[in-house]
């Protein structure tokens, strides 16, 4: 396999700034660069969560990685 693709949501805080799990998308390219992978290319995408508790907006992070060598 030549290219994988992963997709991780980032749930922004309901109050202030700045997503509240950035590891995990830290985390998702650190092991797919465990792997022989590298971050190829990342899409984002973003959605509110309106009149959910303790919501807040909502980031979706695409990522295309490539197999080194």
């Amino acid at each position: 396999m030549q290219y994988v693709v992963l997709q991780v949501i980032l749930k922004e805080k309901m109050w202030g700034a700045g997503s509240g799990n950035l590891t995990s998308l830290e985390k998702a390219i650190n092991d797919q660069a465990a792997k022989g992978y590298r971050l190829h290319t990342i899409t984002t995408a973003s959605s509110g969560s309106k009149g959910v508790i303790g919501g807040g907006d909502r980031i979706q992070a695409t990522m295309v990685f490539e197999r080194l060598g």
